[in-house]
Protein backbone atom coordinates (compact mmCIF):
# COMPACT_ATOMS: atom_id res chain seq x y z
CA UNK A 1 0.00 0.00 0.00
CA UNK A 2 1.37 3.17 -0.91
CA UNK A 3 -0.04 6.46 0.69
CA UNK A 4 0.84 10.59 -0.05
CA UNK A 5 -0.29 13.60 1.37
CA UNK A 6 -2.41 16.12 -1.03
CA UNK A 7 -1.97 19.60 -0.62
CA UNK A 8 -5.20 21.49 0.06
CA UNK A 9 -4.50 24.45 1.97
CA UNK A 10 -4.62 23.15 5.21
CA UNK A 11 -1.37 22.25 7.97
CA UNK A 12 -1.89 18.69 7.31
CA UNK A 13 -3.31 18.05 3.97
CA UNK A 14 -5.75 15.36 2.82
CA UNK A 15 -5.08 11.50 2.59
CA UNK A 16 -4.75 9.93 -0.31
CA UNK A 17 -4.34 6.32 -1.45
CA UNK A 18 -1.59 5.82 -4.46
CA UNK A 19 -1.09 2.99 -7.01
CA UNK A 20 1.70 0.91 -7.15
CA UNK A 21 2.85 2.43 -10.33
CA UNK A 22 2.00 5.94 -8.91
CA UNK A 23 -0.10 6.49 -11.79
CA UNK A 24 -3.45 7.00 -10.37
CA UNK A 25 -5.03 7.74 -6.73
CA UNK A 26 -7.72 8.39 -4.82
CA UNK A 27 -9.08 10.21 -1.40
CA UNK A 28 -9.22 8.32 1.31
CA UNK A 29 -12.37 10.18 2.26
CA UNK A 30 -15.01 8.12 5.03
CA UNK A 31 -11.79 6.34 6.12
CA UNK A 32 -9.00 8.90 7.16
CA UNK A 33 -8.78 12.28 6.39
CA UNK A 34 -5.58 12.76 7.38
CA UNK A 35 -2.24 9.86 7.76
CA UNK A 36 -1.93 10.53 11.16
CA UNK A 37 -5.59 9.60 12.50
CA UNK A 38 -4.64 6.34 10.33
CA UNK A 39 -1.53 5.62 12.06
CA UNK A 40 -3.14 6.44 15.46
CA UNK A 41 -5.65 3.49 14.73
CA UNK A 42 -3.63 1.72 12.32
CA UNK A 43 -5.32 -1.70 12.83
CA UNK A 44 -8.35 -0.49 11.72
CA UNK A 45 -8.23 1.83 9.30
CA UNK A 46 -5.16 0.60 7.65
CA UNK A 47 -7.35 -2.79 6.02
CA UNK A 48 -9.93 0.00 4.83
CA UNK A 49 -7.11 1.58 2.76
CA UNK A 50 -5.82 -1.66 1.51
CA UNK A 51 -9.13 -2.10 -0.07
CA UNK A 52 -9.02 1.15 -1.75
CA UNK A 53 -5.40 0.26 -2.83
CA UNK A 54 -6.59 -2.94 -4.25
CA UNK A 55 -9.31 -1.35 -5.98
CA UNK A 56 -6.79 1.32 -7.43
CA UNK A 57 -3.79 -1.70 -8.76
CA UNK A 58 -6.63 -3.97 -10.43
CA UNK A 59 -8.63 -0.97 -11.89
CA UNK A 60 -11.95 -0.76 -10.28
CA UNK A 61 -11.30 2.64 -8.17
CA UNK A 62 -14.39 4.23 -9.23
CA UNK A 63 -13.06 8.21 -8.67
CA UNK A 64 -9.67 7.57 -9.02
CA UNK A 65 -7.36 10.75 -10.45
CA UNK A 66 -4.07 11.09 -12.03
CA UNK A 67 -1.12 11.20 -9.44
CA UNK A 68 1.07 14.23 -9.31
CA UNK A 69 3.58 14.41 -6.87
CA UNK A 70 4.39 18.21 -7.29
CA UNK A 71 0.87 18.55 -5.52
CA UNK A 72 1.90 16.69 -2.28
CA UNK A 73 3.33 17.83 0.78
CA UNK A 74 5.33 15.24 2.83
CA UNK A 75 3.74 12.18 3.89
CA UNK A 76 3.30 13.65 7.26
CA UNK A 77 3.25 17.57 7.19
CA UNK A 78 4.46 17.81 10.18
CA UNK A 79 5.33 14.69 13.00
CA UNK A 80 5.19 14.42 16.95
CA UNK A 81 9.09 13.69 16.10
CA UNK A 82 12.18 13.23 13.63
CA UNK A 83 14.80 11.12 15.07
CA UNK A 84 17.70 10.72 12.51
CA UNK A 85 20.09 8.13 13.17
CA UNK A 86 23.77 7.42 11.44
CA UNK A 87 23.01 4.01 10.73
CA UNK A 88 25.79 3.70 7.69
CA UNK A 89 29.30 3.73 9.81
CA UNK A 90 31.03 4.32 7.09
CA UNK A 91 29.97 8.01 6.64
CA UNK A 92 31.09 8.52 10.14
CA UNK A 93 34.31 6.78 9.24
CA UNK A 94 35.18 9.17 6.10
CA UNK A 95 34.10 12.34 7.89
CA UNK A 96 36.43 11.68 10.86
CA UNK A 97 39.11 10.15 8.94
CA UNK A 98 39.24 13.47 6.64
CA UNK A 99 39.31 15.58 9.79
CA UNK A 100 41.91 13.17 11.31
CA UNK A 101 39.79 11.98 14.09
CA UNK A 102 39.45 8.69 15.19
CA UNK A 103 35.77 6.64 15.61
CA UNK A 104 35.16 6.03 19.05
CA UNK A 105 34.67 2.55 20.34
CA UNK A 106 30.98 2.98 21.05
CA UNK A 107 29.57 4.39 17.81
CA UNK A 108 30.35 0.69 16.83
CA UNK A 109 27.89 -0.05 19.55
CA UNK A 110 25.77 2.55 19.52
CA UNK A 111 23.77 4.43 16.63
CA UNK A 112 24.57 7.85 16.91
CA UNK A 113 20.86 10.27 16.51
CA UNK A 114 19.79 13.43 16.97
CA UNK A 115 16.48 15.04 17.07
CA UNK A 116 15.68 17.31 14.21
CA UNK A 117 12.42 19.59 14.06
CA UNK A 118 9.16 18.10 12.61
CA UNK A 119 6.81 20.62 12.89
CA UNK A 120 7.05 22.02 9.03
CA UNK A 121 8.40 18.90 7.25
CA UNK A 122 8.72 19.32 3.33
CA UNK A 123 6.92 18.02 0.20
CA UNK A 124 9.16 15.82 -2.36
CA UNK A 125 9.24 18.58 -4.74
CA UNK A 126 9.04 21.66 -2.60
CA UNK A 127 12.09 24.47 -2.60
CA UNK A 128 15.32 24.35 -0.46
CA UNK A 129 14.95 27.80 1.04
CA UNK A 130 18.17 28.89 2.90
CA UNK A 131 19.45 32.68 3.20
CA UNK A 132 22.76 32.26 2.62
CA UNK A 133 25.48 30.01 0.38
CA UNK A 134 27.72 30.68 2.76
CA UNK A 135 26.16 28.18 5.27
CA UNK A 136 27.31 25.42 3.27
CA UNK A 137 24.60 23.86 1.95
CA UNK A 138 24.31 19.83 1.75
CA UNK A 139 21.65 17.58 0.93
CA UNK A 140 21.96 14.22 2.52
CA UNK A 141 20.04 10.92 0.86
CA UNK A 142 18.39 8.89 3.35
CA UNK A 143 15.67 6.56 4.17
CA UNK A 144 13.15 6.73 7.03
CA UNK A 145 10.44 4.78 8.35
CA UNK A 146 7.03 6.04 10.34
CA UNK A 147 6.24 4.29 13.38
CA UNK A 148 3.12 2.21 15.48
CA UNK A 149 3.17 3.22 19.36
CA UNK A 150 6.37 2.15 20.88
CA UNK A 151 6.38 1.32 24.32
CA UNK A 152 9.71 2.68 26.48
CA UNK A 153 12.43 -0.18 26.92
CA UNK A 154 11.75 -2.58 23.49
CA UNK A 155 13.91 -4.95 21.65
CA UNK A 156 15.28 -4.36 18.66
CA UNK A 157 13.00 -6.95 17.32
CA UNK A 158 9.78 -5.24 18.63
CA UNK A 159 11.03 -1.93 17.33
CA UNK A 160 11.23 -3.08 14.00
CA UNK A 161 7.11 -4.64 14.33
CA UNK A 162 6.82 -0.82 14.93
CA UNK A 163 7.43 0.37 11.68
CA UNK A 164 4.36 1.07 9.33
CA UNK A 165 5.63 2.64 6.37
CA UNK A 166 8.83 3.46 4.73
CA UNK A 167 10.01 6.74 2.56
CA UNK A 168 12.88 8.66 1.21
CA UNK A 169 14.56 11.92 2.82
CA UNK A 170 16.43 14.58 1.90
CA UNK A 171 17.90 15.90 5.84
CA UNK A 172 19.38 19.35 4.46
CA UNK A 173 22.39 20.15 6.51
CA UNK A 174 24.14 23.49 6.92
CA UNK A 175 27.48 22.16 7.25
CA UNK A 176 29.42 25.60 8.07
CA UNK A 177 26.46 26.30 10.69
CA UNK A 178 26.67 22.85 12.53
CA UNK A 179 30.64 23.49 12.60
CA UNK A 180 30.05 25.79 15.19
CA UNK A 181 26.65 24.05 16.93
CA UNK A 182 28.61 20.91 17.79
CA UNK A 183 30.93 22.92 19.51
CA UNK A 184 28.17 23.77 21.96
CA UNK A 185 27.22 19.90 22.96
CA UNK A 186 23.72 21.11 23.06
CA UNK A 187 22.77 19.49 19.30
CA UNK A 188 21.54 20.72 16.04
CA UNK A 189 18.90 23.77 15.34
CA UNK A 190 19.81 26.32 12.62
CA UNK A 191 21.87 24.02 11.34
CA UNK A 192 19.08 21.48 9.94
CA UNK A 193 16.70 23.06 8.12
CA UNK A 194 13.26 21.53 7.39
CA UNK A 195 13.58 17.56 5.73
CA UNK A 196 11.84 16.56 2.78
CA UNK A 197 10.34 13.06 2.37
CA UNK A 198 9.01 11.38 -0.78
CA UNK A 199 5.98 12.00 -2.18
CA UNK A 200 4.39 8.77 -0.94
CA UNK A 201 4.68 6.08 1.95
CA UNK A 202 5.34 2.59 1.38
CA UNK A 203 4.11 0.03 4.15
CA UNK A 204 6.74 -2.51 3.89
CA UNK A 205 5.36 -5.53 1.81
CA UNK A 206 5.94 -3.11 -1.11
CA UNK A 207 9.29 -3.92 -1.23
CA UNK A 208 8.76 -7.62 -1.21
CA UNK A 209 11.83 -9.56 -0.59
CA UNK A 210 14.05 -6.04 -0.61
CA UNK A 211 12.89 -5.79 3.00
CA UNK A 212 15.03 -7.76 5.09
CA UNK A 213 16.09 -7.96 8.44
CA UNK A 214 15.47 -3.97 8.75
CA UNK A 215 16.84 -2.87 6.03
CA UNK A 216 16.02 -2.14 2.53
CA UNK A 217 18.29 -3.96 -0.08
CA UNK A 218 18.24 -1.57 -3.17
CA UNK A 219 20.03 1.09 -4.41
CA UNK A 220 19.69 4.51 -3.66
CA UNK A 221 20.38 7.00 -6.59
CA UNK A 222 21.20 10.38 -6.12
CA UNK A 223 21.83 13.15 -8.79
CA UNK A 224 23.22 16.71 -8.27
CA UNK A 225 22.32 19.19 -11.18
CA UNK A 226 21.66 16.60 -13.42
CA UNK A 227 24.85 14.46 -12.80
CA UNK A 228 23.95 11.22 -10.97
CA UNK A 229 26.81 11.11 -7.93
CA UNK A 230 25.79 8.01 -5.93
CA UNK A 231 24.42 4.91 -7.12
CA UNK A 232 24.35 3.84 -2.78
CA UNK A 233 23.57 0.20 -1.62
CA UNK A 234 21.29 0.65 1.14
CA UNK A 235 21.05 -3.01 2.77
CA UNK A 236 24.78 -4.10 3.54
CA UNK A 237 26.35 -1.35 4.85
CA UNK A 238 23.56 -0.52 7.41
CA UNK A 239 25.30 -0.87 10.99
CA UNK A 240 21.89 -0.57 12.86
CA UNK A 241 18.87 -1.94 11.53
CA UNK A 242 15.58 0.05 11.70
CA UNK A 243 14.58 -1.78 14.52
CA UNK A 244 17.70 -1.15 16.44
CA UNK A 245 17.64 2.56 15.57
CA UNK A 246 13.87 2.41 17.17
CA UNK A 247 14.56 0.76 20.45
CA UNK A 248 17.51 3.05 20.91
CA UNK A 249 15.57 5.33 20.42
CA UNK A 250 13.09 4.53 22.88
CA UNK A 251 15.50 3.60 25.68
CA UNK A 252 14.10 6.11 28.34
CA UNK A 253 10.68 6.92 26.91
CA UNK A 254 7.84 5.46 24.80
CA UNK A 255 7.52 6.96 21.36
CA UNK A 256 3.85 7.82 19.93
CA UNK A 257 2.59 6.79 16.32
CA UNK A 258 3.71 8.99 13.98
CA UNK A 259 7.02 9.35 14.93
CA UNK A 260 9.88 9.57 12.04
CA UNK A 261 12.97 7.54 12.42
CA UNK A 262 15.74 7.95 9.52
CA UNK A 263 18.95 5.79 8.75
CA UNK A 264 21.37 8.89 8.27
CA UNK A 265 23.33 9.36 4.79
CA UNK A 266 23.46 5.91 2.71
CA UNK A 267 26.93 5.48 2.51
CA UNK A 268 28.87 2.50 1.46
CA UNK A 269 33.01 1.68 1.62
CA UNK A 270 35.30 2.66 -0.63
CA UNK A 271 37.81 0.21 -2.69
CA UNK A 272 41.47 -0.20 -2.95
CA UNK A 273 42.43 0.81 -6.94
CA UNK A 274 45.69 1.05 -8.63
CA UNK A 275 46.89 2.35 -4.91
CA UNK A 276 44.53 5.20 -4.56
CA UNK A 277 41.64 4.41 -2.43
CA UNK A 278 37.87 4.86 -4.60
CA UNK A 279 34.14 5.07 -4.34
CA UNK A 280 32.55 3.53 -6.93
CA UNK A 281 29.18 3.68 -5.86
CA UNK A 282 29.56 7.84 -5.15
CA UNK A 283 28.33 9.68 -2.24
CA UNK A 284 25.15 10.29 -0.72
CA UNK A 285 26.09 14.23 1.06
CA UNK A 286 28.46 16.85 -0.58
CA UNK A 287 30.37 16.00 2.96
CA UNK A 288 31.56 12.82 1.84
CA UNK A 289 32.64 13.76 -1.36
CA UNK A 290 34.85 16.53 0.26
CA UNK A 291 36.09 13.89 2.50
CA UNK A 292 36.98 11.86 0.05
CA UNK A 293 38.86 14.16 -1.93
CA UNK A 294 40.70 15.53 1.58
CA UNK A 295 41.97 11.69 1.97
CA UNK A 296 43.24 11.43 -1.87
CA UNK A 297 44.75 14.64 -2.66
CA UNK A 298 45.06 16.30 1.02
CA UNK A 299 42.17 19.02 0.27
CA UNK A 300 38.43 19.71 -0.86
CA UNK A 301 37.81 21.12 -4.12
CA UNK A 302 34.27 20.37 -4.09
CA UNK A 303 31.81 23.15 -2.76
CA UNK A 304 28.36 22.95 -1.23
CA UNK A 305 24.95 23.50 -3.03
CA UNK A 306 24.73 26.75 -5.19
CA UNK A 307 21.08 29.14 -5.50
CA UNK A 308 20.12 27.58 -8.36
CA UNK A 309 21.00 23.77 -7.92
CA UNK A 310 18.64 20.99 -8.32
CA UNK A 311 18.90 17.60 -6.34
CA UNK A 312 17.01 14.56 -7.12
CA UNK A 313 16.70 11.10 -5.00
CA UNK A 314 15.29 8.17 -6.32
CA UNK A 315 14.79 4.62 -5.29
CA UNK A 316 13.88 1.82 -7.47
CA UNK A 317 12.41 -1.63 -6.94
CA UNK A 318 13.88 -4.93 -8.35
CA UNK A 319 11.01 -4.64 -11.18
CA UNK A 320 12.89 -1.41 -12.20
CA UNK A 321 10.03 1.15 -11.19
CA UNK A 322 10.02 3.68 -9.18
CA UNK A 323 9.03 2.82 -5.62
CA UNK A 324 7.93 6.00 -3.34
CA UNK A 325 8.28 8.34 -5.92
CA UNK A 326 11.23 11.20 -7.00
CA UNK A 327 12.29 13.55 -4.36
CA UNK A 328 13.32 16.65 -6.89
CA UNK A 329 14.37 19.97 -5.17
CA UNK A 330 15.60 23.49 -6.52
CA UNK A 331 17.81 25.49 -3.57
CA UNK A 332 16.16 28.81 -3.84
CA UNK A 333 17.31 31.59 -1.49
CA UNK A 334 15.36 33.08 1.21
CA UNK A 335 13.90 36.93 1.53
CA UNK A 336 12.06 37.71 4.26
Amino acid sequence: MKLATLKDGSRDGQLIVVSRDLGTAHFATGIAGRLQQALDDWNFIAPQLQDVSDALNQGRARHAFPFDPAQCMAPLPRAYQWLDGSAYLNHVELVRAAGRSDVPERFYTEPLMYQGGSDDLLGACDDILVSAEAFGIDFEAELAVITADVPMGVTPDQGLDAVRLLMLANDVSLRHLIASEVETRLGLVQGKPSTAFSPVAVTPDELGDAWQDGRVHLTLQTSWNGRKVGMCDAGPDMRFHFGELIAHAARTRRLRAGTIVGSGTVSNPGVEQNGRREWPKGYGCIAERRAMETLQDGAATTDYMKFGDRLRIEMKGRDGHTLFGVIDQKVVQYTP
